[in-house]
C-alpha cells in the first residue's frame, strides 16, 4: 500500500477591523503565525475597515466577491476569520465560498488540541470544543433533519439535531466529572507544594517568549520547544539546585495570548493556577518581538484576573541576541538569550540575588558538633561560605520568614 503524503491547505486570512479595534495588525500577523502553526499555508491576508460587522457574511459584498475570486482561482482550500463567527455567518461564508471556514476561536482549539500532551490538557480541550460546537448545530442542512424518514418515522419523534445535541450535553458532562476529578488530586498535590518548604518559581508569558527554552536552560531537561505558538500547554514542574543544596521549583505554563476565548480561559485557568501559588514569578519577554509591549500588558491584565499581581515578579527580556533598540517597559528586568553560553551562570546569579531580596538577613552562631545540621538548613536558606575553623562559627544567610522557626534549634 503505497501512502500519499497529507497536501498542506492553502489559506486566506480575513480580517475587519472596526473604530474600537485596537491592535490589529498584530492580530492579524499573530493569526498567520496560529495558521503557520497548525500547519496551513497561508497565501493572501484580506482586510476591511468597517463601522460594524456584516451580520450575514461579516465582510461586505465587495470584499467577499474579491475573496470568492482569489478562492476560485488559487486553489484555496480553507478561509480563516480573525473573529468569532456567529452560526449563521460561518454558514453563509462556506455556502459563498464552497470551502471550509473557520474562525480564530477553531484554529485555537485546533492547535490546543495538537499540543495537548496530559491527559487533563486533553480533557480541557475536548470540552472547549465542545462547548463551542453545540450552538453551531442548528442549521446545517437535511443530515440534521429526521434520523430516518420514510414508513415508520412519521410523528414527532427526535431529529438528529436534538440527539446530536443531547449527545454532546452528555459528553460535557461526563468530561466535567471526570475534570473534578482530576482537579481534586491536583489540588491535593498543590496542597502539599504550597505546605512545602521548598521556594517556587514559575514561567509566565505571551505564548513563544522562550518559557520552555529557559525552562531547558535551568534544568537540563528537554522540554519541547519551538518557534511555534503554543509549544506548551500543559503545567510542567521541575525541581533545581540553584546554591549548594538550596532547591527551589521551577513551573512551566501555557503561554498568553490576547483575544483568548472565554472558553479556554476557564477550560485553562487550572494550567495558569499552577502559578497561582508560587513566590516568584519570571516574566519571559521576546524582546526581538516589535509587539513585545502589547505582549507584556496582555500578560498583566491576565494577572490582574487571576488576582496575581500581588507575588514578587522579575522580567526576563529574552531573544536579546536578535533583538533591535529595546525599550524596556516592565521593571525589574534582566537582558538575555537563553541560547548564549553563560546565560544559566547569569540568571542562576539573578535569581539567588532577588531570592535573598525576598528572603530575611540571619546569623546564628553553630557549635562544631552541630555542623550537621547545616546541610538540612542549607537546603531551605542561602547560606554564606563558612570554614569552621574554630570551635564556634558565625554561619550567615537569607532565610524565608515562613522557614524562620528553623533557625530556633540552633538557639540556646
Amino acid at each position: 500500500m503505497i501512502e500519499t503524503a497529507k497536501q498542506q491547505e492553502r489559506a486566506i486570512l480575513v480580517g475587519v477591523e472596526l473604530q474600537e479595534t485596537e491592535n490589529f495588525d498584530m492580530s492579524m500577523e499573530e493569526l498567520a503565525s496560529l495558521a503557520k502553526t497548525a500547519g496551513a499555508e497561508v497565501v493572501a491576508s484580506y482586510t476591511q475597515k468597517r463601522e460594524r460587522y456584516d451580520s450575514k457574511s461579516f465582510v461586505g459584498s465587495g470584499k467577499l466577491e474579491e475573496i470568492k475570486a482569489m478562492v476560485d482561482t488559487d486553489e484555496i482550500t480553507t478561509v480563516i476569520v480573525n473573529n468569532r463567527l456567529t452560526p449563521r455567518q460561518n454558514t453563509n461564508l462556506e455556502a459563498a465560498f464552497g470551502v471550509k471556514v473557520i474562525d480564530r476561536m477553531q484554529l485555537i482549539l485546533d492547535i490546543f488540541a495538537m499540543r495537548a500532551r496530559s491527559h487533563e490538557g486533553k480533557l480541557q480541550v475536548h470540552l472547549a470544543q465542545l462547548k463551542y460546537m453545540l450552538p453551531r448545530l442548528s442549521g446545517q442542512g437535511i443530515m440534521l433533519s429526521r434520523q430516518a424518514g420514510g414508513i415508520g418515522s412519521r410523528g414527532p419523534g427526535e431529529s438528529q439535531l436534538e440527539l446530536n445535541r443531547r449527545s454532546i450535553r452528555n459528553q460535557i458532562a461526563d468530561i466535567e466529572r471526570q475534570l473534578k476529578i482530576v482537579e481534586k488530586n491536583r489540588e491535593t498535590i498543590r496542597e502539599k507544594r504550597v505546605d512545602s518548604t521548598t521556594f517556587k518559581i514559575g514561567l509566565i508569558g505571551y505564548t513563544n517568549a522562550g518559557k520552555s527554552t529557559i525552562m531547558n536552560l535551568m534544568t537540563d531537561d528537554k522540554q519541547y520547544e519551538a518557534n511555534e505558538l503554543f509549544a506548551t500547554l500543559d503545567a510542567t514542574t521541575k525541581k533545581i539546585y540553584l546554591k549548594d543544596q538550596f532547591q527551589v521549583t521551577l513551573t512551566d505554563t501555557v503561554g498568553f495570548i490576547q483575544d483568548l476565548p472565554t472558553e479556554l480561559v476557564a477550560a485553562f485557568k487550572s494550567t495558569l493556577e499552577e502559578s497561582r501559588n508560587v513566590d516568584l514569578l519570571l516574566h519571559v519577554i521576546d524582546a526581538s518581538d516589535p509587539n513585545h509591549e502589547e505582549h507584556e500588558n496582555v500578560v498583566l491584565d491576565i494577572l490582574k484576573e487571576l488576582d496575581m499581581t500581588d507575588i514578587p515578579r522579575l522580567a526576563i527580556y529574552n531573544k536579546m541576541d536578535v533583538a533591535n533598540n529595546l525599550v524596556a517597559t516592565v521593571f525589574p528586568n534582566v537582558r538575555l538569550s537563553a541560547r548564549d553560553k553563560g546565560s544559566r551562570e547569569a540568571l542562576r546569579k539573578l535569581l539567588i540575588d532577588e531570592i535573598q531580596q525576598n528572603f530575611e538577613h540571619f546569623s546564628i552562631k553553630v557549635n562544631q558538633d552541630q555542623a550537621y545540621k547545616l546541610y538540612q538548613l542549607s537546603q531551605l536558606a542561602l547560606l554564606d561560605s563558612y570554614s569552621f575553623e574554630t570551635e564556634v562559627e558565625e554561619i550567615t544567610g537569607y532565610i524565608s520568614p515562613k522557614n524562620k522557626w528553623k533557625l530556633e534549634e540552633f538557639y540556646d
